[in-house]
């Protein structure tokens, strides 16, 4: 079972103002800690901590995440160690895209729809800066050398897991004054459908209506890259795998072979650390048929 970290209100430093969820940085010692509040319901804090694990499991460069709550409020959530420590500072994806495009809307209230957030335009962005730190890196598989190469690899894991949210403020560069690095991937929350109901998990997952399937289901999730600016949609999470593969067919194969090697039981050991208070059981049925049906098909490159 995963552990749960208590977190004291009373060392709340600064309140974080990106997202809508409750979070504020605190200290531990010298390490500087991000608390994220899940008090909706919905699952975010499982979500983030399983999507952590199974990045770890594919060897991308990720930020942390252990389950948390508050102290007093009993709030659960999830806390993480920034990824920008001194003299490096974090800059979101929209702001390097501005630096690139004077046109670019970076400051547009929509982080969703945003017709620029196309796949070449990232590509064209990230052939421009280095891979991340070398401490991010160490498990990285042989093969996987450049900022895009990584990437390519962050938008498997969203393919895998159904993550809809990276948006150009859900992923950055690393920025010490001197080198623009890719950050490591981080805020996974929205993935793995955890929004769903119990109710409407178990009726997916017992239906004879192939149109309420898993399958089905699975195949719809949209990423937040456009094919380009006439797109009247953004791609599936699986077209966004597959634009991003396409541009390198050798490092996609890298990427499938780790995924590959991350078979049912491997997936059953994680989420079954997940305690059962944040994650019943008919959640945990449906998410794994979520990400074996989701690997199958990367696994097997079909068609949209």
């Amino acid at each position: 079972m995963y552990a749960t970290m208590r977190v004291n209100p009373e060392l709340k430093e600064t309140l974080e103002q990106l997202g809508s969820k409750p979070k504020y940085w605190f200290r531990e010692g010298d390490t500087r800690l991000l608390f994220k509040a899940e008090e909706r319901g919905t699952g975010e804090d499982w979500a983030e901590k399983v999507c952590c694990e199974f990045a770890g499991l594919l060897g991308l460069p990720h930020v942390h995440y252990d389950l948390a709550v508050e102290m007093g409020s009993e709030k659960p959530g999830v806390v993480c160690a920034s990824c920008a420590v001194e003299p490096r500072a974090l800059v979101l994806g929209n702001q390097l895209l501005l630096a690139l495009d004077k046109d670019y809307p970076a400051v547009d209230a929509r982080k969703f729809k945003v017709k620029a957030h196309t796949v070449e335009a990232v590509a064209e962005a990230l052939g421009l800066i280095q891979p991340p730190p070398g401490e991010w890196m160490n498990g990285v598989p042989a093969g996987i050398a450049s900022a895009l190469d990584v990437f390519t690899g962050y938008v498997l894991l969203d393919a895998w897991t159904a993550n809809q949210d990276r948006h150009h403020e859900n992923w950055g560069v690393l920025w010490d004054g001197k080198t623009v690095s890719l950050a490591p991937t981080f805020d996974h929350g929205a993935g793995l459908a955890r929004q769903l109901t119990d109710e409407e998990r178990k009726e997916r997952l017992t239906t004879k209506d192939g149109n309420r399937q898993v399958p089905f289901f699975a195949a719809k999730a949209r990423s937040a890259f456009f094919e380009d600016v006439t797109a009247l949609r953004p791609m599936t999470t699986y077209g966004a795998w597959r634009a991003f593969a396409a541009r390198s067919p050798n490092v996609a194969g890298v990427w499938r072979a780790r995924l590959e090697a991350v078979d049912g039981p491997t997936v059953q050991v994680v989420l079954d650390a997940v305690p059962p208070a944040r994650m019943s059981a008919v959640c945990r049925e449906f998410t794994m048929a979520l990400l074996m049906e989701n690997r199958r098909r990367l696994l097997a490159d079909e068609d949209e």
